[in-house]
């Protein structure tokens, strides 16, 4: 299997890649150069052929990586994203409830009312000068995610509101977040390294501060949330007692992956529209058309009238996909080898499923797999490849984001409300085309400033 000579002599070079943020898009050069098999290291390979991915990913595919221990300290109890296996079945059952259509139809109302509050404190805005609007869908999704997962928002959006203390711990957390993911991420490229790492007093803290963390958070729960009352954590809790340690712990897995995965797709949604005058224009008539002034925004049936709005999110999903690199899976060196579409994987090789890659391989989404087109999605289109098998925004197989759907209907909502309710810009001076290129991929995606102007509609 062809690669990087360095790739098979050490890991370092990934490790450096991945230690800058930048690893997904070395992966892509890889394999622009080599194809869809590349070998980026000793024991590791990188693969973006769709059939073999989706073995690899599916039911009876490959295990989990050691990849997924970085994250965890073991003082702490396991989340979802680091169990496999029987474990992760029975946990996937609970998540499964708290994520059918009409679990989703419950939450609806609250990601209305956090909805409608966001737009009120950007009106609150001086229109002449630019906001930073990751800045404010950050605190959205955070408080939304605090409304579901542990009953009650963290005020984000709401300035000089502290009445318990627990926003200034938000605040910590907010903080601390970017420096846990990223340290985790980087960890887990050497994973043999993970023990020795996790015993280092400030990484093991931080650890265990997140869990401290999110007891908290389930106390308070308990004293201002109604007993029966339907959100994520009730299902999660399934009835234990309410600060038991694993519903925490996929309590903070929930504020964490949820509000980081919306809050990045939303504001590339928002840069790829700007930066495309004329499908911004088109989707601001598909909006005016199907949603008249005064009618609800969140009309489930009116959006089903919303092709191009769709057509949107997947296009900006394909180009901009949450998990760029995505976790590894790994045949251990105790199994024994697979034939995956026809290539032998031996025992104790660490395989790589690049999903920014996967969705600009020319092979299956031409011409031009590196532009924003968005009529590529829609019905009747005539693109020379547009392979649907091959679009994994959200992984496949058990392992898959269990919080897929309601992703799509919190996006389709908190567009649809921003559009009707402003005409959007990019602030005076600011460097549109850069923003791309400041994004990082540590597992989740962290991105600069995007300064925006907002006119009332």
């Amino acid at each position: 299997m062809y690669g990087p000579t360095i790739g098979k002599i050490t890991q370092l070079w990934t490790f450096w890649k991945t230690l800058q943020g930048y690893k997904y898009l070395y992966h892509k050069s890889l394999h622009d150069r080599y194809g869809a098999y590349v070998r980026i290291g000793p024991n590791e390979i990188s693969v973006i052929d769709a059939p073999a991915v989706r073995k690899i990913l599916g039911r009876g595919g490959l295990e989990k990586g050691r990849y997924y221990e970085s994250g965890r300290h073991p003082s702490t109890p396991p989340s979802i994203v680091c169990l496999s296996g029987d474990a992760h079945t029975a946990k996937r059952r609970l998540w499964d409830h708290a994520m059918t259509p009409a679990s989703i139809k419950e939450y609806e109302p609250l990601v209305a009312a956090r909805a409608r509050e966001l737009v009120s404190c950007l009106r609150l805005r001086d229109p002449q000068i630019g906001i930073d609007l990751v800045a404010w869908v950050d605190l959205f999704t955070l408080d939304l995610m605090g409304d579901l997962a542990f009953g009650s928002g963290f005020k984000m959006m709401e300035n000089g509101r502290d009445a318990d203390g627990l926003g200034k711990r938000i605040r910590w957390f907010v903080n601390q977040r970017t420096a846990a993911v990223r340290t985790s991420n980087v960890v887990g490229q050497v994973p043999w390294l993970i023990p020795t790492i996790q015993s280092v007093p400030g990484v093991s803290q931080i650890i265990k501060d997140f869990n401290s963390f999110g007891q908290a958070l389930a106390k308070q729960r308990v004293k201002k949330v109604a007993i029966g009352t339907r959100d994520l954590w009730y299902h999660l809790a399934d009835g234990k007692k309410a600060t038991d340690e694993n519903s925490v712990a996929d309590g903070i897995v929930a504020i964490v992956a949820a509000s980081d995965t919306v809050a990045s797709t939303l504001c590339s949604v928002i840069w790829f529209l700007l930066s495309h005058p004329h499908q911004y224009q088109r989707l601001q008539k598909e909006l005016d058309t199907a949603i008249a002034d005064g009618d609800d925004p969140f009309d489930a049936v009116k959006h089903q009238e919303l092709h191009f709005l769709r057509a949107c999110i997947n296009e900006t999903l394909r180009l901009h996909p949450p998990l760029p690199s995505n976790g590894t899976r790994q045949i251990y060196p105790s199994q024994a080898g697979q034939t995956i579409a026809g290539r032998f994987i031996p025992p104790g090789t660490t395989v790589s499923t690049p999903a920014y890659s996967l969705h600009r391989n020319q092979d299956y989404f031409s011409p031009h797999p590196d532009q924003f087109l968005p009529e590529r999605w829609l019905q009747g289109s005539q693109f020379d490849s547009h392979d649907s098998s091959a679009f994994l925004p959200f992984s496949l197989g058990p392992s898959n984001c269990v919080g897929q759907k309601f992703a799509r209907r919190e996006l389709s909502m908190v567009l649809c409300i921003l559009f009707k309710s402003f005409t959007l810009r990019f602030a005076d001076g600011f460097d549109a085309e850069a923003w791309p290129r400041e994004m990082q991929d540590f597992f989740v995606v962290t991105r600069g400033p995007l300064y925006v102007q907002l006119t009332r509609r």
